[in-house]
C-alpha cells in the first residue's frame, strides 16, 4: 500500500504539538542528530518525494517538522494516518546562538520525554567523522528515557567497504547496545532496512511501504 505524506505543522513550543487524538494516536517516528548530518535527505527517501527542506546551512532547521502519512493515493486517501513523522532540528553546530539552543531544550527534551505514541527514534550520525560528544549525549539520553531507537549511518557511500566496516566496528564500540543500521541517500542501501525498523516498531498495524 502506498503512504501518502501530508506537512501537518511546525512546533516550535509542546502547545504547538498535534494532538494524539486528532491523528488516532498513529504512532511517530522521530528522526533526530547533528545539523547537516543528512536528516531531510533520509526523510526524503523514504517517502519517495521531497517533503522536507534540504539545506546546505546548518541549523537552518529551528521546529519539529510534524508529516502524515497517510494510506492510499492523493484523492483517497484513508483520514487515520498509519505513521506521523517528526523531523527534529539538528544539534551541535557552533553558529547557533545560545537563545536558539535554550529554546531547542525547551520543546525538543519535553517531546522526547514525555510524548506518548513516539514509537522510534532514528537517531542519525555522520559515519565519515569520528564519534561526537554531543552524538553521545543525545543517544545516552534516548537510553535514560527508554526510547526505543536505531542508530543510522549516514553517508556510508563516501567510504570503501574495508573504510566502512572500520567506521562501523567504532559506532559499536562507542554504542554497544544500539542496532546501527549504515545508509546512503545516494544509492539507498539502508532504506529497506529501516523501513523494516519502522514496521516493527509500529505494531500491531502493519506498515508497508
Amino acid at each position: 500500500m502506498r503512504l501518502t505524506p501530508i506537512f501537518l505543522l511546525s512546533a516550535t513550543d509542546v502547545s504547538h504539538f498535534p494532538s494524539p487524538a486528532k491523528t488516532y494516536d498513529a504512532p511517530e517516528i522521530a528522526f533526530l542528530g547533528r545539523s547537516n548530518v543528512g536528516k531531510s535527505s533520509l526523510i526524503n527517501a523514504l517517502l519517495g518525494s521531497k517533503q522536507a527542506h534540504t539545506s546546505s546551512t546548518p541549523g537552518r532547521t529551528r521546529a519539529i517538522n510534524f508529516f502524515a502519512l497517510h494510506e492510499g493515493q492523493p484523492g483517497r486517501l484513508k483520514p487515520r494516518p498509519a505513521l506521523i513523522f517528526a523531523d527534529l532540528p539538528g544539534y551541535g553546530y557552533a553558529k547557533i546562538s545560545k537563545q536558539i539552543s535554550q529554546e531547542w531544550s525547551k520543546f525538543i527534551e519535553p517531546y522526547l520525554r514525555e510524548r506518548s505514541n513516539l514509537a522510534l527514534c532514528l537517531a542519525l550520525v555522520d559515519v565519515n567523522v569520528p564519534t561526537q560528544e554531543s552524538d553521545r549525549q543525545m543517544i545516552a539520553y534516548l537510553r535514560e528515557t527508554d526510547r526505543n531507537f536505531v542508530v543510522v549511518a549516514t553517508k556510508s557511500d563516501k567510504l570503501s567497504g574495508n573504510q566502512l566496516h572500520k567506521a562501523i566496528q567504532t559506532l559499536r564500540e562507542a554504542y554497544p547496545e544500539a542496532k546501527i543500521v549504515p545508509y546512503s541517500a545516494k544509492s539507498g542501501k539502508g532504506r529497506d532496512e529501516l523501513w523494516r525498523e519502522i514496521r516493527q516498531s509500529a505494531e500491531p498495524r502493519a506498515i508497508e511501504a
